[in-house]
């Protein structure tokens, strides 16, 4: 019969708890996420009913959120993920093991500083590079959405006049399709063009955007002459490239800026220049946005880390653990909120992340066990005895 060796069994524990957590973070991270998207896509449903677009651009623009999304949901996850597996551990006591066998709070922290290691190079990517390159394409493409006359100021049943041109449309039916096309174009002073057709779709080409109508009828009215031009058409390519024309420059916020801009903002950027402070708190808000994952792994850990029996409650610990959190969390939001007129916000921010992970590691250290006081516990115990002690009067016939 063969020993395992210490070293090959302490790599086997680290193997287990790193699978473990990463996969409780990866579960805890598509399921928020899948959730809160769904909540936030079902605003823009407007993008396929009122305005005629098709499911893969709502879609596309609604999926380009789930970058940001995540950034957001991935410190929470990962607390979350390494709160579920020190549970776990607990619960099956092979943390009272591990400790029995010598193995030290500081090296027990190691795989989950691995996962967390991991789980901050994804935040990072997704702060200095995807989430920014993902709200650049959102403002692109709504822009563009937005230029487009025919698939938003065009409502069915009204008279919409563009200058001097006038458009009304019966009904927009799934995919793009108008009916009860009416079209009055004064445009041209030497003549007038009515057109009505029965069916109308939009196509944009490389020469631009067109209105291409079906089964209809084209009046021409010229000055110098009485009576109008009739023409019946099968198809008819109406000309609206002037009315969904996008801009070609973008004016990117602080949030939509890569990192290079928010070191070093252009001085010809007009936009940089009269929001520098916005500027300045969004980069310190991504540079900490790796950093946020250490402090929560660290702190949880040092909250639910010791070694405890079964008899032991962790209710206390858990809670006061969630109620630490969501202080931290809610203060770092308010430090990026005050820092864009306020630069020692900033160092407010850094230094009370920098305090919380080492009271933290002194936890650790010294093996603080968290539990509620003796005297709150005892008055629970008053109060429970008071209660079971009440006993309620029989109920007279």
């Amino acid at each position: 019969m063969s020993l395992i060796s210490p070293r090959r069994l302490l790599g086997a524990i680290d193997a287990y708890v790193v699978r473990l957590t990463l996969l409780s973070f990866l579960i805890v991270l598509v399921s928020l996420t899948g959730v809160i998207w769904v909540t936030q896509a079902l605003r823009g449903i407007d993008l396929m009913t009122a305005q005629g677009q098709t499911v893969l651009v709502f879609l596309g623009i609604t999926g380009l959120a789930i970058p940001v999304l995540a950034l957001i949901i991935a410190p929470l996850a990962m607390l979350l993920a390494v709160t579920h597996t020190l549970n776990r551990l607990s619960a099956d006591s092979e943390v009272i093991v591990m400790n029995a066998a010598g193995l030290s709070p500081w090296r027990f922290l190691r795989p989950f500083m691995v996962s967390t290691v991991i789980v901050a190079c994804l935040i990072s990517f997704l702060a200095i590079f995807l989430a920014p390159e993902c709200l650049r394409a959102l403002r692109r493409w709504h822009t563009e959405i937005g230029a487009d006359v025919l698939a938003n100021v065009l409502q069915p049943g009204q008279f919409i006049r563009l200058d001097k041109l006038v458009l009304r449309v019966q009904e927009r039916r799934p995919g793009g399709v108008l009916t009860g096309v009416f079209i009055d174009d004064q445009r041209n002073p030497a003549e007038r063009i009515n057109i009505t057709a029965q069916n109308g779709v939009v196509q944009k080409t490389d020469k631009g955007s067109f209105l291409v109508l079906s089964d209809g009828n084209l009046q021409r009215f010229q000055a110098d002459k009485k009576d109008p031009l009739i023409v019946a058409f099968k198809s008819y390519a109406f000309d609206m490239s002037q009315f969904s024309q996008a801009p070609q420059t973008y004016n990117y916020n602080a949030r939509e800026r890569f990192i290079g801009d928010l070191i070093s903002p252009p001085e010809d950027d007009a936009v940089a220049q009269r929001n520098l402070g916005q500027f300045r708190a969004e980069l310190h808000d991504r540079l900490l946005a790796g950093f946020y994952p250490f402090v929560f792994v660290i702190l949880a850990f040092a909250f639910l880390g010791p070694p405890r029996t079964t008899r032991q409650g962790r209710n206390f610990a858990v809670s006061a653990l969630v109620l630490l959190v969501l202080v931290v969390r809610i203060a770092g939001y308010a430090c990026s909120t005050i820092a864009v007129s306020r630069p020692d916000a900033i160092i407010v921010q850094y230094a009370m992340l920098i305090i919380v992970a080492g009271v933290s590691i002194w936890m650790i250290l010294k093996g603080v066990v968290v539990d509620p006081p003796a005297n709150l516990t005892a008055q629970f115990a008053r109060w429970g005895e008071r209660l079971s002690s009440i006993r309620l009067p029989a109920l007279r016939r």
